[in-house]
């Protein structure tokens, strides 16, 4: 077997497989940091702080079909306003609550519910929810929602 300063070719081979590996952990655990970020904060306030600071600037955020704020929307003012305005305005005490994560290199899944009380209707629902995150070079790229609509739908 080839040798390179007295190191052997598959021993070389292994050990930069290893430091691959572990750039590779390195990463998803700090994706998974960044996306914990935008839940776990001490206020909403806070999280869409963090939102905001860990989006890129033509991030595109996806509402499910079905949903009423369906659609994709890029750039962090784009979803303020199509989304997290609405959300404010039309549920009384919306909120996720995130019951586990998932991750793996650029994606990280974040599973848990939704539950509110709709402003016009006075009528509560709760639904499971999955989002999707993509983050490049330290920043999300995207996000995609897959919610039960049916169920939130319903109570409008």
């Amino acid at each position: 077997m080839p040798m390179l300063n007295g190191i052997s070719e598959g021993s070389l081979v292994s050990e930069l497989a290893q430091l691959s590996l572990i750039k590779t952990a390195r990463q998803t655990d700090a994706n998974l940091a960044l996306v914990k970020s935008t839940y776990e904060g001490n206020s909403s306030a806070e999280n869409a702080k963090n939102l905001q600071h860990a989006l890129a600037s033509d991030a595109r955020w996806t509402e499910a079909a079905g949903f009423p704020y369906a659609g994709t929307y890029v750039g962090f003012s784009a979803i303020a306003t199509k989304v997290f305005a609405r959300l404010e305005t039309e549920w009384d005490n919306y909120r996720v609550d995130i019951e586990d994560y998932v991750a793996q290199g650029d994606k990280v899944f974040a599973f848990g519910t939704y539950s509110g009380t709709y402003v016009k209707t006075g009528k509560y629902f709760s639904a499971r929810v999955a989002h999707l995150w993509k983050i490049h070079s330290g920043k999300i790229v995207s996000f995609e929602q897959f919610v039960d609509s049916h169920t939130v739908v319903n109570i409008m």
